[in-house]
Parts: structure tokens; C-alpha cells; sequence
């Protein structure tokens, strides 16, 4: 059994507030959104490394076919019957190149997610810190939207809501990786039409 699986998600109540409120279940409620936001940050980037690591090899294969094409097209005629070959490995070389660079493209969302761990973890201790909000169920509310607000991807705050709705960790994960594979779905039906630019 996994520890995310583990550790009861009592949710955040502090826009309503009830008698049962307390501080203690809003840290956890925090604590399980920052592991659930590093759980995230690891699977995406260990995926990108997985797709990096394939299309460099492919980009290998297809650069050692190019050439000993080459090497043995040393008349014009034999040039003639490789030329095909060799666009076709070419092509298939550029089209690895464009998947590496959406690939590298994780190192910015890796760095944006760590930072809204970060963020997060940073307001809960000086909420925590804090003897006069500490108490305060507006103070928590108020903490909670201004992490949510920092967030770029629907599929972020999503997971967020789904934690402060009280959702397990596994189960804010689940709807997490649902919605980033949708989008990245999309994502590439429309990249496939364009030439992805470095600059």
C-alpha cells in the first residue's frame, strides 16, 4: 500500500466553517496537495525523459542510415536509387527532433510545478507561524485561492479543487492524469499541422 493512499484527506471547510473546523485538517489538506503536486512533477518528468531518451536513439538509428547511404552512393546512379532512402530518414529524423524539443519543453513545467510546491508550502508556514490567522478560517480560505489563482494548467486546479473537496491523493491524481493526457492529446493534433520553432 502507497503512502498517498494512506493518509486520510479531510478537505478544506474554510469557506463554511463548521464546529468540526480546525487548523490541524486544513494543514493536512495542504500537506496532501503538496505531495499530490510532487507525485505530478515526477510522473510527467520521468515520462518526458522516457520520450526524450527514445527519440534520441531514434535520431541515432536514422543518422547511422543517412550515412551509409551516403557511403555507398558513390556514383550518380547509385545516388539516384538511395536519394529516397535517405529523405525518408531524414524526415523521420526531423520529426524525432520536434518530438524532443516538446519533450524538453517538461524542464519549464517541471521548474513552474516545483515553484507552486514551494509557494504552497511557504504560505502554510507562515500561516502555521502565525498565532493571530492561524485560527482564522478566512486566513486559510484566503491562502487557498491564492494558490489556486498561481496555477497555469486546468488540470492543476482541477487537482487542487479535488483536494480541498477532500478526494484522496490517488484519487486527485487520477483525475490529474486524465486531464493532462486530454490536453496533451489535443495538444499534439494540433502540433501535427505545424513546424515547431526553437525561437
Amino acid at each position: 500500500m502507497s503512502l498517498e493512499s494512506r493518509i486520510p484527506n479531510p478537505g478544506s471547510s474554510s469557506l463554511n466553517p463548521d464546529l468540526d473546523w480546525s487548523q490541524i485538517k486544513e494543514t493536512i489538506s495542504m500537506l496532501c496537495l503538496a505531495m499530490a503536486q510532487i507525485e505530478t512533477t515526477l510522473t510527467d518528468s520521468s515520462r518526458s525523459v522516457d520520450e526524450l531518451s527514445t527519440t534520441f536513439t531514434g535520431m541515432a538509428q536514422d543518422a547511422r542510415k543517412v550515412m551509409n547511404l551516403c557511403e555507398h552512393a558513390d556514383s550518380a546512379e547509385k545516388w539516384e536509387t538511395q536519394r529516397t532512402d535517405i529523405m525518408n530518414a531524414s524526415q523521420q529524423m526531423h520529426a524525432q527532433m520536434q518530438r524532443a524539443i516538446v519533450a524538453f519543453q517538461f524542464y519549464d513545467r517541471l521548474t513552474q510545478k516545483l515553484h507552486h510546491v514551494n509557494e504552497s508550502l511557504s504560505h502554510l508556514g507562515d500561516l502555521i507561524g502565525d498565532s493571530r490567522r492561524l485560527y482564522d478560517p478566512g486566513e486559510w480560505n484566503r491562502i487557498q485561492k491564492e494558490i489556486r489563482s498561481n496555477y497555469t494548467m486546468e488540470c492543476e486546479r482541477l487537482m487542487f479543487d479535488h483536494i480541498m473537496q477532500g478526494a484522496t491523493i490517488t484519487e486527485a491524481l487520477e483525475l490529474y492524469r486524465h486531464q493532462f493526457e486530454q490536453t496533451e492529446n489535443m495538444q499534439v493534433a494540433d502540433d501535427t499541422d505545424d513546424d515547431i520553432e526553437l525561437f
